[in-house]
């Protein structure tokens, strides 16, 4: 399983001062924030375009959105002063959690994005080893700019083209068979 981990905003460790206004920030940001960055519509669209290209590759994509850290991450976070592991953590745990890890050959791939840290990590399971580490970060950039440009949601759009292709680059035939749920997983 690979992670590969993209800011938008480049930072080491945190001072004292960073890391309450940090917390406090997680604090604020609640599921409707995800929801702004991907609207119903959005979601359907993912979730038909998830079921549709399914069927021509072996691979699983999912898309998590949290707008904030759960407080025992949150904490993690206030104690190291940290950001980058705590948010790798974080999506591998998500990773776990969304049962991206699960599928019958190992083909799953999570797209996580931490609206709080504008933070974005890929997480491609073992299956996928053939497809370089670089080709996966530079779909976490491309994505970290639209994030930074203000085009979220065009943004997600082509890192689902750009996964999709890598899929099918991989020359697993889809097994018809639907491991995971297709719609965005948000809160």
């Amino acid at each position: 399983m690979g992670s590969l981990n993209t800011r938008l905003d480049p930072e080491s460790r945190l001072s004292v001062w960073a890391r309450a206004v940090h917390f406090f920030k997680h604090l604020w940001m609640d599921s409707g924030d995800s929801r702004r960055v991907v609207p119903p519509a959005l979601a359907r669209e993912w979730q038909q375009r998830m079921a549709e290209s399914e069927t021509r590759h072996a691979g699983e994509i999912r898309l998590c959105v949290e707008a904030a850290l759960p407080l025992s991450y949150l904490w993690r976070l206030v104690r190291s002063g940290e950001v980058q592991p705590v948010v790798q953590q974080r999506a591998r745990m998500m990773f776990s959690k969304l049962g991206v890890w699960d599928t019958e050959r190992n083909t799953g791939v999570l797209i996580y994005v931490l609206l709080a840290e504008h933070a974005i990590e890929l997480v491609a399971d073992r299956g996928l080893r053939a497809i370089p580490a670089q080709t996966w970060q530079a779909i976490a950039d491309d994505l970290a700019q639209a994030f930074r440009e203000g085009q979220a949601q065009e943004g997600l759009k082509q890192a689902l083209s750009r996964c999709e292709a890598l899929l099918l680059s991989t020359g697993l035939a889809s097994d018809e068979h639907n491991e995971l749920a297709d719609e965005p997983f948000l809160q």
